[in-house]
C-alpha cells in the first residue's frame, strides 16, 4: 500500500502532463516530481510538497494550509507543505503548482552521488 495520497499525486500527474522532462520517483515514504533533473514537487502523505524560492518562504507560510517541511526536527527553507485547506480549490491548488515550477528555472539541480562500486578489471 503506498504510504502517500495517490488521488492528490495523479491531480498532480495531470497538472504536469503538458511539461517535458518530468520523472517521478518514490523516496522517504512519499513521491518526488522531477522537473528538469531537479526536485520540484512531490506528495508526502496527503500533502503537498513545493519547492520555492527561498525568498518567498516567509510570505507563503503565512497562507492558510502551508507550513515549512522539516523532516529531520530542521526547518528547510524554501520547500513547503500544503494540506488539503491550502488546495482546497484549483486556483489555489494551480497557484502552489506554479510556485515551484517558476522556481524550477533557478532552482540548483542536487549533485549527483558517485557510485561507490569498483568494476573489477
Amino acid at each position: 500500500m503506498k504510504k502517500y495520497d495517490t488521488i492528490l499525486a495523479e491531480k498532480v500527474r495531470q497538472r504536469l502532463a503538458e511539461l517535458p522532462n518530468i520523472v517521478e520517483k518514490e523516496m522517504m515514504g512519499g513521491l518526488v516530481f522531477m522537473y528538469n533533473d531537479k526536485m520540484c514537487l512531490g506528495i508526502v502523505k496527503d500533502e503537498l510538497m513545493c519547492r520555492i524560492d527561498p525568498k518567498l518562504h516567509d510570505t507563503c507560510i503565512e497562507k492558510r494550509g502551508c507550513r515549512t517541511m522539516d523532516f529531520t526536527n530542521r526547518p528547510m527553507i524554501g520547500y513547503v507543505l500544503i494540506d488539503e485547506t491550502g488546495m482546497s480549490d484549483y486556483a489555489d491548488f494551480n497557484f502552489w503548482i506554479g510556485l515551484a515550477l517558476d522556481f524550477n528555472k533557478d532552482a540548483k539541480a542536487s549533485k549527483k552521488k558517485k557510485s561507490t562500486k569498483q568494476i573489477a578489471k
